[in-house]
């Protein structure tokens, strides 16, 4: 008797998940402040994805890029988790998923128990949460969980789908446009997650085949 695959969908976390902007703005104008070095958060928000050690690499010297990452992160749960808010149809993306009877994972490159505290202070919650990875190291987590799908905003996200060999879906919601997440490969491009619930009954129905969509 075959067994059947059961349904795992990967998800991003920052501009897929929750726009946590605000909050990560707040944290690097306190950090700013704290070292009286210059950092332009305005700018650093508009380039998130990547790891924090990219941005920090912009504003201080290499030799204190571990030391400022770490005082980053103890300034984070205080500055960065209250601002932060879900983005439109996170709570419904995940639902989705669980009324097809799926299982949904969060898998990004923030530190993971800052990650952790978001989904917590939110109330998504999320079947895994595994932090620290980038672009096609997110495939590490993706094939332990078997995912087949793998939601981002990022062309990061679409390398590490790519890399796992499960299916990109991209929303344009963080700092790549429709056409840039294309270009990198993207299966499926939506405005946001407020097209996911449709798109995702409509993969299920075609035996998660290669359904697709575009903005």
């Amino acid at each position: 008797m075959q067994t059947m695959r059961t349904l795992t969908v990967g998800f991003d976390l920052d501009m897929t998940l929750i726009d946590s902007r605000p909050g990560i703005k707040a944290t690097y104008e306190e950090l700013s402040a704290r070292t009286g070095t210059y950092v332009d958060a305005e700018a650093a928000i508009g380039r998130l994805g990547p790891p924090l050690e990219e941005e920090i690499r912009r504003w201080f010297p290499a030799e204190r890029v571990v030391e400022m990452c770490a005082v980053y992160r103890g300034l984070y749960p205080d500055y960065a988790i209250a601002p932060t808010r879900a983005m439109p149809g996170a709570r419904e993306a995940l639902a989705a998923v669980r009324a097809a009877g799926g299982r949904a994972i969060v898998v990004t490159a923030k530190y993971e128990p800052s990650a952790k505290l978001h989904l917590a202070h939110l109330g998504i919650d999320a079947d895994a949460v595994i932090g620290s990875l980038w672009a096609e190291a997110k495939a590490e987590a993706l094939r332990e969980h078997d995912a087949a799908v793998y939601v981002g905003d990022h062309t990061g996200d679409v390398r590490g789908a790519r890399t796992a060999q499960a299916l990109s879906v991209a929303v344009a919601t963080g700092p790549c446009t429709a056409e840039e997440l294309r270009a990198a490969g993207a299966d499926v491009v939506l405005g946001d997650l407020t097209e996911f619930a449709g798109w995702l009954d409509r993969y299920v129905a075609d035996g998660e085949g290669a359904a697709s969509a575009s903005v």
